[in-house]
């Protein structure tokens, strides 16, 4: 009889494959909190036996200490009345992992904010993972992360109603704040639903201009399916290349920032732009509809524009960023403007 020898490599896989399992498991196991092994099985697709073989392993895990020798204190440690009563494993103690690179409380709060404004947007529908991660980020930073209030848009509503009058062939209505800030009642024959960078549009034969006319969802207010079927109208019609479109109305904004984040501002086509501090900033001209919309670009590039005039667009703009700073319920003062 001969006997049958294992190839080294089968014997190097399945240490690989050991070792991935143990990767995985840990962060699992620490995130859990506590956790059973049937749900550990589940959740990583595993037999009963082999989660705890694994979990038995991990007791068996660590890093040498300072005598490098494996002492106590240097291995991974589980509630084993638990285990091996309950079949539920709790991590009682830890070792390298607390030892990893963390967020600072300023870098966490900056991700949470930016995943806050992401969970509002129309197309995130799972929204629960998102808050899964914020929840990870606030339990891994060095320190409790700063509180940052964030705008809340619209979740999806807007967007589902237009859709249906889109897949139905029906017009909907809905309010509408204007460019100019005006509230208008509008009855639209949609045509196509679309977004641009974060903003959703609908693009529709409007009745009371009778025309194609571009609307944001986030503008619009009290919408639904009126059940009338669309008229006869021309459909193939695109959305400007810019941003911003002209008008007579529009208010001249003179704005300074830093040349290199001129670029920025592409889409608003600025005008009679001169350089100041050596070329290091720029002054240049916008023209925009209403203070409305210079809030809004004034926010999305907070830190980097300065509105230079005229005086009431720059009262605009202070008296928005003190409604955002007054959301937060502290003694901060806002700063004072200077026309």
């Amino acid at each position: 009889m001969h006997a049958t020898t294992t190839p080294a490599g089968t014997h190097a896989r399945v240490a690989s494959d050991q070792l991935t399992l143990l990767l995985a498991l840990v962060p699992y196991l620490l995130d859990q909190g506590q956790v059973t092994v049937t749900e550990v099985a589940a959740h990583f697709g595993l037999t009963a036996e082999r989660v705890r073989a694994l979990v038995s392993l991990i007791a068996l895990s660590g890093i040498p200490g300072e005598t490098r020798q494996y002492l106590h204190g240097d291995l991974f440690d589980i509630l084993w009345d638990e285990f091996e009563t309950n079949d539920r494993i709790v991590l009682t103690h830890q070792v390298a992992i607390d030892d990893s690179p963390r967020f600072s409380a300023r870098e966490a709060a900056a991700l949470i904010a930016g995943l806050q404004y992401l969970s509002a947007l129309p197309h995130n529908a799972d929204t629960d993972a998102i808050a899964s991660l914020m929840a990870k980020l606030t339990r891994g930073a060095s320190a409790p992360p700063t509180q940052l209030a964030v705008a809340q848009r619209d979740g999806g509503t807007t967007r589902n109603i237009v859709q249906t009058a889109l897949s139905t062939g029906m017009q909907v209505e809905f309010d509408y704040l204007n460019a100019r800030g005006a509230h208008e009642h509008r009855v639209v024959d949609p045509l196509r639903l679309e977004s641009v960078d974060s903003d959703w549009y609908l693009r529709g034969w409007c009745h009371l201009r009778e025309a194609v006319r571009t609307f944001r969802l986030d503008r619009m207010s009290d919408p639904r399916v009126s059940g009338v079927r669309l008229s006869a109208h021309p459909v193939d019609v695109l959305l400007p290349d810019t941003l911003f479109q002209a008008s007579a109305d529009d208010v001249d904004v003179r704005l300074e920032l830093a040349t290199a984040a001129l670029p920025l501002l592409a889409d608003y086509r600025p005008e009679r732009s001169e350089l100041v501090d050596s070329g290091a900033r720029t002054r240049t001209t916008l023209r925009v509809a209403h203070d409305h919309a210079l809030k809004r670009l004034v926010t999305s590039l907070a830190g980097i524009v300065t509105v230079l005039e005229p005086a009431e667009s720059r009262r605009a703009v202070l008296d928005w960023a003190e409604a955002g700073l007054a959301q937060y319920g502290g003694d901060e003062q806002s700063p004072t403007s200077k026309d």
